[in-house]
Parts: C-alpha cells; structure tokens; sequence
C-alpha cells in the first residue's frame, strides 16, 4: 500500500469490505452468523476488534475506519468510538485506576476538562493542571503515582500550543504514557507520533468525519494498549453505530483535500482579521505574531481552520455586545457548536462554557466575553471576507 497520504484515505483497509461493492457496504446489523467450527467462534467471541461476532466488540466498517486512522498517525492500531468523549475517557481508563494521577493543561476541550475535574475525582484519580505553553511546568507537575500526562494541540479555544517534542521525551524518561488530543490539527497537519507521542485521540465528529452529519471519536497507539481499550469499552459500551461509522468512512476519503482547502481559507482570514480595527486580536498558530508560531510551524504541517478573536470594546460589556453582535450580522458563517466541518462556524466560548466553568476557571483557561471561537469551512474566501467585513462594519 502507499504511503501517500491521498492514497491511504481512499484504499487503506478495503480487506475489511468482504463483498464485491466498490463502496464498502453498511453492515446494519447487530450480531453475526456463527462459525460453525467451535475454535473459529472462540476466537471471534474473545478478540479484540473481531469483526463479525457482536457489534459491540467490532464491525468491519469499524475495522476498516481504525486501518485508515491507524495509518495516518503512525500507529499499529486504532479504535473506534460513538463520540469523541467516549474515545477521551475510554482511553484514559485504560491507564488509570484509584489512587492515581494525570498531569494535563489549563486549556482543555470543555468536555475533557469536566472529566478531568468531576468524573475521576469521583473516582479517587488526581489531576494537576498546568500552563501548556511552560514546558517545565509538565516535569515539575510529575509524582510518583503519574500514570499519564494529557495535552491538547492546538487546544480548544485559545489555540496554544504545547511542545509535543519536549512531552514525548518528558513521558519516555519518566515511564510515563503521553496522550495528544489532536483533533483541532487533524492528521494532515500534525502527526505526534513524530515527536515520540504514545497515544493520540479524536473527536472523528469534526475534521475526520467532516460534514457535520456523525458523532465519532477514535483513539490511536500500539496493539497491546488498543486491546485494553477495547476490553473496556465492551464493558462500557460505546460501539460507533454502522450508519455513522459508514459516514466517517466516507469523509474520510476527501480529508486531505477539506483539511488543505481550510488550511488556506483559515490563514487568508485570519490576516484579514489581524488587520482589521475593530477586532481587538487575533489567534492564528500560521500567524508570525502568534506567540508560539515558531514552535506551531516546527511540529504542524499545516495551522487548522481554528481561529480564535476577540472584539474591541472599553468594558467587558461593550466586548460582549459586540461580540453577539457580529455573531448575529453574519449571512455565512453559522452559530453553532462543533467544528471541522465543511461549513464556517463561529460560537461565543464564554456562552458555551458558562454552565460548566466558573469565571475563575474562564479566566484561566484565557476565555473572555469578548472572544469568538471561528471553525473554518471550505467556502469561497472572498465571501467570507465579505460576509465579516459587512458584520464588522456595523459594530458601533
């Protein structure tokens, strides 16, 4: 098989697809004939991933999905999930138990953060939060009970960026797993593996999937922790469904072409935005002024269709009026939750996480009222443009 990225999207994994459709089909079903030849059916009913025995342990599209992520981020084998959180927490179970502790970022998908906090404290695991643009802070922030360091990159909304070189090497020396979110980069722009990343997870909803029509998560890394997390999820059960699994199968054939045409979109807009009065800043990894660009250009292919603003104004008041009033001018983009689809969209962070984090906890994770989360699609970059220059215009 090639090593061609395109190539890989389009063919990798078709030995799953046991029938002569060009297409692979959507195995709609719930269980499987058994092999008559009782070591054939042992051996279905016990191995991880097997594909044709009950669809909460496998399924072939399932299968083929895993071969084609697996592929991408350099690792020997991947897992499917029904969401992305059901992907982040499978993974992290694996690893953990009682009395354990993870070292993680101030700046986490909001989802991950409340797992982090409520979930595993439930449950006797610590976490230590620290600020992932201080490559010390993950060395000083190890005990002995560590078990994992968790980091997100680009994260989720403030777009830092965290050295997935320094933590790989940090992890390896301490006998420590490390584990990226990489769902805001996408493996056409980051592979952490490269950097000596054990485990890689993500939200396959948004780029992967890519339409805004599924919800998905995967997790990546090698064959014996991939076996782990499949014993769990079996017993939790989070089987990505065959209809949404065929979805994201189907996405993911033009990943590389979205992510490319987005990549351009992002960084055409997010120079537009950079320059323009009213907004007060703008925060874009491909952009020389990011305060982490050099670092975001060393380890990403590519700087994603996340930007994040925030518009001017005197007091925090006037910044959020303003901000819900470019929101609500705009023809084009769209507000709403999600992101790494095809079409723009833009959502207010401090709105979306207000129900779940304190102002305290906003305020650390760098989320103001006046900030705006922008997900970038593949339209025409000159009508994206237009539609923010005529939204910005009639901000007082």
């Amino acid at each position: 098989m090639s090593s061609n990225t395109e190539t890989i999207l389009v063919h990798e994994g078709q030995h799953f697809n046991s029938t002569a459709a060009v297409t692979a089909p959507i195995f709609q079903t719930s269980t499987y004939i058994a092999d008559s030849d009782p070591a054939e059916y042992i051996k279905a009913a016990t191995e991880p991933k097997h594909p044709y025995f009950y669809h909460r342990h496998g399924n072939p599209t399932n299968s083929q999905v895993a071969a084609i992520v697996a592929k991408l981020e350099k690792t020997e084998d991947a897992l499917v999930f029904a969401t992305g959180m059901a992907a982040i927490s499978n993974a992290i179970l694996a690893i953990v138990r009682s009395g354990d502790h993870i070292v993680a970022q101030l700046a986490h998908y909001s989802g991950t953060a409340i797992f982090f906090k409520e979930f595993l404290a439930d449950y006797g695991i610590t976490v230590t939060a620290v600020d992932q643009t201080d490559t010390a802070a993950f060395a000083r922030a190890i005990q002995a009970n560590t078990r994992l360091i968790y980091i997100e990159t680009p994260s989720n909304p403030n777009l830092n960026i965290t050295d997935l070189k320094a933590v790989g090497e940090l992890a390896r020396q301490q006998g420590i797993l490390s584990m990226v979110d990489n769902t805001f980069a996408s493996p056409i722009n980051q592979t952490p593996r490269d950097f000596g990343i054990d485990v890689i997870v993500h939200s396959a909803t948004k780029y992967l999937g890519g339409h805004s029509d599924l919800t998905a998560g995967i997790v990546c890394g090698s064959k014996d922790y991939i076996a782990k997390v499949w014993k769990r999820s079996v017993a939790l059960g989070a089987s990505l469904a065959p209809m949404d699994s065929w979805l994201l199968l189907r996405g993911l054939k033009t990943l590389s072409l979205r992510v490319k045409q987005i990549n351009a979109n992002a960084l055409q807009l997010a120079e537009f935005l950079d320059q323009h009065p009213k907004i007060k800043s703008v925060s874009y990894p491909g952009l020389p002024n990011h305060p982490q660009h050099q670092l975001a250009a060393r380890q990403m292919r590519g700087f994603s269709g996340m930007i994040c603003i925030e518009v001017d104004g005197q007091e925090e008041e006037q910044t959020f009026k303003n901000a819900q009033s470019l929101i609500n001018n705009l023809n084009i983009f769209i507000n709403a939750a999600s992101l790494g689809g095809v079409e723009s969209l833009i959502v207010h962070p401090a709105s979306m996480w207000g129900g779940h984090h304190t102002k305290a906890q906003k305020e650390i994770s760098g989320i103001t009222m006046g900030m705006l989360r922008i997900s970038v699609g593949i339209e025409n970059i000159a009508d994206l443009i237009e539609d923010l220059e005529q939204a910005l215009a009639k901000l007082g």
